[in-house]
């Protein structure tokens, strides 16, 4: 009995886990993994994850912006940008999967590209040096107040390992 006991602490403080790792912006509410470690607010973020490397290779981060209503570009601006950020071995934008779900009602957008990522560019970055064997996964949740954007990006190897976990977090979006 005792036993008993301890397994549904475990499963209820488990659940309690998960409960609490549930984030939101503007009527969009999602449940981020648990090895995900939720980093400080940052301008431009609704959140920030440090996401943990696989295969000796470094850390990916993904980033949840929301830049208000009607702003941050239509949803085809958003996948050509985010093609344009990995180039090919030919130095030109890499071929990007671009796929659409719906989760509860909620239009996702999910673009899923390989190369040697350039980054954000801009005004503010000058000169970006790309690096080599990147991975980008992004979605587009078009949510009731404008469009939130989720972004991982790191090795291929580390978001080949939380491909599953990015899609979790997909499939957990609903709304506030």
């Amino acid at each position: 009995m005792r036993f008993h006991g301890l397994g549904v602490f475990l499963l209820l403080l488990a659940i309690v886990g998960h409960v609490l790792r549930a984030e939101s912006a503007v009527g969009i509410r999602w449940t981020a993994p648990l090895d995900w470690k939720a980093q400080a607010a940052r301008p431009m973020r609704a959140a920030t994850y440090s996401i943990p490397a696989a295969g000796g290779l470094g850390p990916a981060e993904c980033v949840v912006n929301y830049f208000g209503p009607g702003q941050g570009g239509s949803v085809p601006a958003n996948v050509e940008r985010w093609t344009k950020q990995m180039l090919g071995a030919d130095g030109k934008p890499a071929a990007a999967k671009v796929t659409t779900r719906s989760v509860r009602g909620i239009p996702i957008t999910v673009v899923d590209a390989s190369g040697s990522y350039t980054g954000m560019g801009g005004p503010m970055v000058s000169n970006p040096k790309p690096v080599a064997d990147y991975r980008l996964l992004g979605a587009i949740a078009e949510g009731p107040q404008g469009n939130v954007f989720f972004t991982m990006t790191g090795p291929v190897k580390t978001i080949a390992a939380q491909q599953d976990a990015f899609n979790r977090l997909l499939a957990s979006i609903q709304r506030e």
